[in-house]
């Protein structure tokens, strides 16, 4: 045989078997994580939410929560519905393509999810939401706002990732994964195998310096992103992030709303000084509040202060200065995770693994 054609087969061979990987990788994925909440037909795509009704005479409005890159709708309502129910109506979205919910025409921008969100409100007759947007989940409160102003209660943004970072750099898979062919082939063969050998890691990366709960990855089904599908999907978003908040961010002086801006300044994911702090400066009354020693998941390390948060937008006369206080110091002495990683990923992307 000659030389070339071995080769050549050799590599047809070895993509083979990545694809039957991945194919049957992506079934057992789906077999442990099954969908938790209800379907929707939408703006032509069939959407996955939890829908929590509130009390007959609740005090705060609406609570609709949108989750961040690499995450569905089980980041935020494992922490943070048991803290809320009762309270509040409230709606947990898997955001168009991650998760259930199937991608959708026009959902590759952060404006083009907010609408499908919205057409899922009409769908629940859910009038007006606070809304509280984690990470790359806080880009799309942002444009939620502005392109729905009637139907925005309020703002509660968690280690969001809504401004033009330095460099403007995303990790090299996701530029792979969004290009149009060879990012098909990717998806359907390297990622899945790849993303099983990294995840854990990655995931400690996020939550530096404070600890990953043991459980985290399970009950949180993070492995959904890894079916090819959803990988592409995620990182489409996350590679069209930049265009987005350059042309966005000078829009935010029009946002009207009660808002409260929460952030650690140990965040190994996004640029908190320039996401966070540039929100408290463009959102007209914002209130932020910085927490020293906090990572990029306070919706798991203190969703007491996230909860919070959601109080103070909707009326409520809570001190969140001296609750972050308490915060920074219940985590003072947090130094885990794998700040290496951490650190190379805030350098290379703004909103990596959730």
């Amino acid at each position: 045989m000659h030389p070339v054609i071995g080769i050549v087969a050799a590599l047809a061979g070895l993509l083979l078997a990545l694809l039957v990987i991945s194919r049957v990788g992506a079934a057992l994925i789906a077999r442990r994580n099954p969908p938790c909440g209800t379907f929707a037909e939408v703006a032509g795509a069939r959407m996955h939410f939890v829908h929590v009704p509130g009390p007959a005479e609740a005090r705060m409005p609406p609570l609709l929560f949108i989750h961040g890159a690499s995450s569905n709708l089980r980041d935020q309502m494992l922490p943070l519905r048991p803290l809320l129910e009762g309270r509040a109506e409230m709606l947990f979205v898997d955001r168009p393509g991650l998760g259930w919910s199937e991608r959708g025409e026009g959902t590759d921008t952060p404006f083009g999810q907010a609408r499908t969100i919205a057409a899922l409100m009409d769908a629940l007759a859910v009038e007006k939401a606070i809304v509280v947007g984690h990470s790359f989940g806080g880009a799309i409160a942002a444009a939620f706002a502005l392109a729905h102003p009637e139907r925005t209660a309020g703002l509660v943004f968690v280690s969001a990732a809504t401004h033009p970072w330095p460099d403007r750099k995303t990790s090299w898979y996701y530029k792979l994964a969004a290009a149009p062919w060879l990012g098909r082939l990717f998806s359907e063969t390297i990622a899945l195998p790849a993303g099983w050998l990294r995840m854990h890691a990655a995931a400690r990366g996020v939550f530096a310096p404070n600890p990953m709960p043991a459980d985290y990855l399970r009950r949180a089904a993070i492995e959904l992103v890894l079916r090819s599908s959803t990988f592409r999907a995620n990182a489409i978003d996350v590679e069209g992030l930049y265009r987005h908040v350059e042309e966005t961010a000078p829009r935010y002086a029009e946002v009207a709303v009660p808002t409260v801006v929460i952030s650690g300044d140990r965040d190994s994911v996004v640029y908190e000084e320039v996401h966070s702090l540039g929100l408290a400066r463009d959102i007209p009354g914002a209130e932020l509040v910085w927490v020293r020693n906090l990572g990029h998941k306070p919706d798991w390390v203190a969703p007491d202060l996230v909860a919070a948060a959601v109080g103070k937008v909707a009326g409520e006369a809570i001190d969140l200065q001296a609750l972050g206080r308490t915060v920074e110091q219940r985590i003072a002495a947090d130094a885990h995770g794998a700040p290496e990683l951490a650190e190379a990923g805030k350098a290379e992307e703004a909103a990596p693994l959730a």
